[in-house]
């Protein structure tokens, strides 16, 4: 009998597929990281999500395991090169929700713009004040993308027809712009960061994009840019983009992902520091729920499936 544990929540169909390929799936969405380690000498298959660090000693005791299939994009928490010599297949789903993470930059981004978490917050406390909440609009304004992958090509089309200037760069892409005229390809991410007003971010978390977001990149900015990102926490140094907040030279900025997300281990230091964050008023923030919809739900469960049918 073949056996996959699903070690997060994931639309019906995955199961229901898994099962008609002949495997028996154990659903356990709440279970531990000790818990997985405990059991996973007994499967063929592995899902998850975020919260499972598939390394080696993992894959040491996973002595039967033949996939594993990631619930969305981030590729960190696995090593595929070890999972290679092991002759484990590592499979992602990021086509799943990379319409969902597109919608809501572009949401955040609006929202800003247009102070409408404020507005919000005051007309409910009946107040009143049109002129302190006027807004600024996109057009005429430029736009980087940095990352040119899945979601930021989603992000790119989005805006398509928002009448702004938009620069693209990705360093391991070239001449992925078809059909995308209102999109300028660059070799170099220099021009990114001295003309845009806004930069989205849309990278894995790497060794070589850890702080990619750093005291020096935000030096080399356009004074006062939006800064976007709904890709992974840690390639932003909270630090040096609370400082560029609070000094002025970051404008506002957009986050969906942190550094430390889960905020009942924050240190006194990572606590302090998220309160300064936190306090900003330019600044829209959500808990990583870019690629968190209820379609998202179902073509990540899909893709992933697909995926596995194909290796399998």
């Amino acid at each position: 009998m073949k056996r996959v544990l699903i070690t997060d929540d994931c639309h019906p169909l995955l199961i229901e597929g898994l099962a008609g390929i002949g495997y028996t799936c154990l659903y356990e969405p709440t279970i531990s990281m000790e818990e997985t380690l405990e059991i996973i000498p007994n499967f063929e298959g592995l899902i998850i999500n975020s919260k499972i660090l598939v390394d080696r000693v993992f894959l040491d005791r996973a002595e039967r395991l033949r996939f594993v299939g990631r619930l969305g994009s981030g590729m960190e928490i696995v090593d595929r090169a070890y999972a290679q010599v092991r002759g484990v297949w590592v499979l992602s789903s990021p086509e799943g929700n990379r319409n969902a993470v597109a919608e809501h930059a572009l949401g955040m981004l609006l929202s800003l713009s247009n102070h409408l978490l404020r507005c919000d917050r005051e007309v409910r406390a009946k107040v009143w004040q049109r002129e302190l909440n006027r807004g600024w609009e996109l057009r005429g304004k430029t736009l980087g993308i940095i990352g040119f992958g899945h979601t930021g090509s989603q992000f790119a089309k989005k805006l398509a027809g928002m009448e702004m200037k938009i620069l693209a760069y990705d360093r391991y892409l070239n001449n992925y712009l078809e059909g995308m005229s209102w999109v300028e390809e660059l070799e170099e991410i220099d021009r990114i960061l001295a003309e845009s007003d806004i930069i989205s971010l849309h990278l894995p978390l790497t060794v070589e994009t850890r702080h990619f977001v750093n005291a020096a990149f935000i030096e080399r900015c356009k004074p006062g840019f939006i800064l976007i990102n709904t890709a992974r926490g840690a390639c932003i140094d909270t630090e040096a983009v609370v400082k560029g907040l609070e000094a002025g030279k970051i404008g506002g900025a957009c986050l969906d992902v942190f550094e430390n997300e889960k905020v009942g281990t924050f240190t006194e230091e990572e606590a302090s520091l998220y309160a300064r964050l936190y306090a900003q008023e330019r600044v829209i923030l959500s808990p990583h729920v870019a690629g968190w919809t209820v379609e998202s739900k179902r073509l990540l469960a899909e893709t992933l499936l697909e995926k596995i049918k194909r290796v399998l």
